[in-house]
């Protein structure tokens, strides 16, 4: 499959693309909150299919027989971050604090014109459940679509995130862990506070979490397998008011990235262990608190493979990555617990341009000629499916 030159909307199919980004890009909206954003997909969506509410501020259509043999669900995240847009273009957020700094905006507009033109040319005996999701910045949304029934009925997923990281032209399909499972844990330290020059007197919490800080860090160089990656980073320390007052309390948050369940599960016990520990050494109290707000994104190995031929039908793509991985999470990874499938990431960095930002800066911007990758990555994905035979994934 060659880039499709027009859209049914009859101007070219970049145009199509950009227009759509640079409109959902000046009305980005928070967590749940989505609705003028609901609102513009609705009607979009609603010129060529019956549009279904989920997961609160979602939406879907289904496109295709409804008798087909297997149905494929296609996503896209819809929500915005809390920041303050600092690129000064003129298609900058029009809503103060809010921004669309991970790419949002262009993976809604991938996959509206995609479905689009899917919906003119539908695959054969495929069904297609396009997914307009809310809520992946650590608000829950896939799950809350997963509870709506968003997946019943559906055999296999797919989804793509724009990503500055790698250059345009440049796609990642990784089998197995692509994107890290995201975990935030809380150790609350208790112990006895008193005066600083009599430390005797008291069970220091300070100190003891200034042990934690360091030991914690042997989990991911002693306590798992060198060849699976693991970060465990201490983002924040509170603790006392006064230069002379030694406190009750010191509370330590942070956060955990693994690319597997079972280290997830490993990484847990060894942090709840190290801090018993150190909390019978220092006579103080230890209070884990863990949240699991993401699983790891796992590629199954079929729908990877069935992703990595339907490149063959594109223009556009010089470069395939089957070896890439980020630490960063994605809740495309609850879909993935469900029904196998497979999770791209579609190169969108232009340096060159200035186009470099890391992703949540208030100066991330992206090259749209990404665009036309991720919509046609799309449209490749569900024809190779349909022409496929069955699948062992």
């Amino acid at each position: 499959m060659t880039t499709t030159s027009t859209s049914p909307v009859g101007m070219s199919l970049r145009d199509r693309l950009v227009t759509v980004r640079r409109d959902l890009h000046r009305i980005p909206e928070l967590a749940f909150h989505e609705r003028e954003t609901r609102a513009y997909l609705e009607r979009e969506l609603g010129r060529f299919a019956t549009v279904v509410p989920v997961g609160g501020t979602g939406l879907y259509v289904d496109l295709g027989p409804a008798s087909a043999s297997r149905t494929l669900l296609l996503r896209a995240d819809m929500d915005g971050l809390p920041v303050m847009e600092a690129t000064g273009r003129p298609w900058a957020s029009q809503h103060p604090g809010k921004m669309h700094a991970c790419g949002h905006d262009g993976h809604m507009a991938a996959l509206l014109v995609a479905a689009e033109l899917l919906s003119q040319a539908p695959p054969d005996d495929l069904r297609l459940r396009v997914l307009f999701q809310p809520a992946e910045e650590g608000g829950g949304g896939a799950q809350s679509c997963i509870d709506d029934g968003a997946l019943d009925g559906v055999d296999g997923a797919f989804g793509i995130h724009l990503w500055n990281e790698l250059p345009v032209g440049t796609v990642a399909l990784t089998p197995g862990g692509i994107m890290a499972g995201v975990v935030e844990f809380t150790i609350r330290v208790r112990g006895r506070g008193g005066h600083g020059a009599m430390p005797h007197r008291t069970a220091d919490p300070v100190v003891a979490a200034a042990q934690l800080v360091v030991a914690l860090q042997s989990i991911a160089s002693r306590f798992t397998s060198p060849v699976e990656p693991v970060v465990v980073t201490v983002g924040s320390i509170h603790a006392g008011s006064a230069f002379n007052v030694i406190p009750e309390e010191c509370v330590l948050n942070g956060t955990v990235r693994t690319f597997s369940f079972s280290e997830q599960e490993a990484v847990e016990g060894h942090l709840r262990a190290i801090a018993n520990g150190i909390g019978a050494a220092t006579d103080t109290k230890m209070e884990v608190t863990w949240t699991v707000y993401t699983s790891p994104t796992v590629n199954d190995e079929t729908y990877a493979e069935l992703a990595g031929k339907s490149l063959e039908r594109m223009t556009g793509v010089r470069r395939v990555l089957t070896d890439y991985r980020t630490m960063a999470g994605e809740d495309f990874g609850e879909i993935l617990r469900v029904v196998p499938g497979c999770f791209a990431l579609v190169g969108s960095g232009n340096p060159d341009l200035g186009l470099a930002e890391p992703h949540h800066s208030p100066r991330f911007d992206f090259d749209e000629e990404a665009l036309v990758i991720a919509c046609d990555l799309h449209r490749a994905v569900a024809s190779e499916l349909a022409d496929s035979g069955p699948l062992d994934g």
